[in-house]
């Protein structure tokens, strides 16, 4: 067993292949006390130094979760990949148990649609995600994105020529090009917050926000 979490945010991660490991890493991070589950003991005992709690159980046996205590948390994260029963089985068994919060790990949008049916509220494609996210900083113009629902991103961005040494009231930015700038870093400096009378030079890295679309658009023209 692992250090202990003085935090009172309790998480289960079910399946700590390279997905739940990392999921489960990054949350002992960020101070949540995190329950590690694994049918694998050489793979629960490499996360036994670094998660709050781990174990060796079957994901989908009903008994083992509840003696875990996994019934009781009011978040869960299903990070089984490699065997899609195993997932959807483990995914519909925390619904039943009652877990308010499930995020399901789907290897494709056909998985995600059953783990959504069988009582996931959050499911994510990280292959099908990154992938996204990869093809728009091969280009050069997008340096960093972010996609979120409803057709909105955000993306990290080289100020355009257009704007050079004007405000952004001034260069009407939002207006022309349908996006917000939301924050603004010079070179050897740190992000700030953007105002109406920011004044963008050249070199300056911008962070915009808007409609997918038009944030792809405003990154080409730098």
């Amino acid at each position: 067993m692992a250090r202990k979490s003085a935090t009172s945010n309790r998480i289960a991660v079910l399946g700590l292949g390279r997905f739940g490991g990392s999921m489960a890493i990054e949350l002992i991070r960020q101070d949540w006390e995190v329950l590690g589950i694994d049918a694998d003991p050489a793979v629960v005992q490499t996360y036994a130094d670094e998660l709050t709690h781990t174990a060796v159980a079957n994901t989908t046996d009903e008994v083992a979760l509840r003696q875990l205590g996994v019934h009781e948390m009011t978040h869960a994260v299903v990070g089984i990949g490699t065997d899609l029963e195993a997932g959807i089985l483990t995914t519909a068994l925390l619904a039943d148990l009652g877990v308010a919060n499930i995020w399901a790990k789907a290897v494709n949008r056909q998985h995600a649609r059953i783990l959504e049916r069988v009582g996931a509220h959050h499911v994510v494609l990280p292959e099908h995600e990154m992938g996204e996210r990869v093809a728009h900083l091969v280009t050069g113009k997008i340096l960093n994105f972010i996609e979120f629902e409803d057709d909105y991103a955000i993306a990290k961005t080289r100020a355009p020529e257009e704007a050079f040494d004007q405000t952004l009231a001034d260069s009407a930015l939002r207006s022309k090009h349908d996006i917000t700038v939301v924050s603004i870093k010079r070179p050897g400096e740190d992000f700030t917050y953007a105002t109406a009378g920011t004044v963008i030079y050249a070199g300056d890295i911008l962070i915009v926000a808007g409609r997918t679309r038009n944030v792809e658009a405003f990154a080409n023209l730098s």
